[in-house]
């Protein structure tokens, strides 16, 4: 997975935008949104989809339509942080459908997971089955949501704009 960003120009930035905030809207309503005719338009999804800028569109379901109320925050420590450990830690846990994101963290914890299940019997389950049965797990928190103040899939556009400004309109000062 490459880190360095790719450049994109405004209009670009612009799809993108719409994209992550609507990924249902037609080529016709999104080329006329931004200002191009639909085969434009097209064609730099398209190109942002083969550059793996857009990795997917997916649907966002609601957890409590489906029973999901609770949401745990779980942080993890293994024994050692060696590779080894690390692979079988994120080997274990890859397949469990319950674990909606895992991350490899620094600080007092090894690995940080975002849990949803139904109820705490089948956290419960998580962790007696999966969890604790992980080779070089040490030790396990677990911290519940109350509520969900804030969640969000947009990623945030707005630095890439004003570098982009800058980049194509050299000595201009970029939009506040």
């Amino acid at each position: 997975m490459s880190t360095n960003p790719v450049h994109l120009d405004e209009v670009s930035l612009r799809i993108l935008d719409i994209l992550q905030h609507n990924a249902d809207i037609s080529n016709t309503e999104l080329a006329e949104k931004v200002g191009l005719s639909v085969s434009p338009c097209w064609r730099r999804v398209a190109e942002m989809k083969e550059n793996h800028v857009i990795r997917g569109s997916v649907m966002l379901v609601d957890p409590l339509k489906l029973g999901l109320a609770v949401n745990v925050f779980v942080h993890v420590s293994l024994r050692q942080q060696d590779k080894t450990s690390l692979q079988k830690f994120t080997e274990a846990i890859s397949d469990r459908e319950e674990i909606m994101e895992c991350y490899l963290m620094t600080g007092e914890a090894d690995f940080l997971l975002r849990v949803v299940v139904e109820d705490l019997q089948k956290y419960q389950v998580l962790i007696m089955e999966c969890l604790t049965q992980i080779e070089g797990v040490a030790s396990i928190r677990s911290s519940f949501a109350l509520n969900q103040v804030k969640y969000t899939t947009v990623l945030p556009t707005r630095h890439l704009k004003r570098s982009t400004h800058n980049s194509y309109y050299p000595g201009m000062t970029p939009p506040r």
